[in-house]
């Protein structure tokens, strides 16, 4: 995707690509880069995430300072898992996400011994809840990594995002260390702003 169409101030909005090459710094006592441990955990998170879903899972996305390749040792892991069908309610979700997390236990304690002390924070989504969106996809336009996408679901939502943000001649700006978007900087009093 073309992200660059949304970038008006090139001093105030976000530039993961310069702080790409921070991220691959040395951790923990073996030497082992950020990178590698993080990219190591994220393969697993795919394997597992697809034998676990099967033909249930859509979209299997990191996001965060993982996905901007910018983690710290302690960063979490922020993930989207977007599905044909998840039970109702957070508990029960994050109840089968369980499942996941117990069979990667043995690759968090080899990053543990890397250094990076990581956890998985998911956020889940039916293909039917995307259509509500949210804020939090705002970010993802330029923060997310897709790790797996049936038929490009993820994608082609990002593609309409992103469209519609550059259409709003919408920004992000940073103040101090935390982001924000200015979604329409020409709205006009009473105007409504359609994302």
């Amino acid at each position: 995707m073309e992200h660059e169409k949304a970038r008006k101030n090139p001093k105030n909005l976000d530039t993961p690509k310069s702080a790409h090459n921070s991220a691959v710094r040395k951790c923990g006592h073996s030497g082992t880069s950020l990178k590698k441990v993080f990219d190591d955990l994220l393969m697993r998170l795919c394997e597992e995430t697809k034998s676990y879903y099967g033909q249930r899972l859509t979209t299997l996305a990191v996001f965060g300072s993982v996905g901007r390749h910018v983690p710290t040792p302690d960063s979490d892991i922020d993930i989207l898992i977007i599905a044909k069908s998840l039970p109702s309610g957070r508990i029960a979700r994050v109840q089968e996400f369980d499942t996941i997390e117990n069979n990667l236990k043995g690759d968090l304690a080899r990053a543990s011994s890397n250094g990076v002390n990581t956890r998985f924070s998911p956020l889940f989504r039916t293909e039917e809840e995307m259509d509500v969106g949210g804020l939090i996809f705002l970010d993802m336009v330029h923060d997310s990594r897709i790790l797996f996408d049936r038929e490009t679901f993820f994608e082609q939502y990002l593609g309409s995002l992103e469209s519609t943000l550059v259409k709003n001649k919408a920004v992000r700006v940073k103040t101090g260390s935390t982001w924000h978007w200015v979604l329409k900087p020409d709205l006009k009093p009473g105007e409504e702003i359609k994302i």
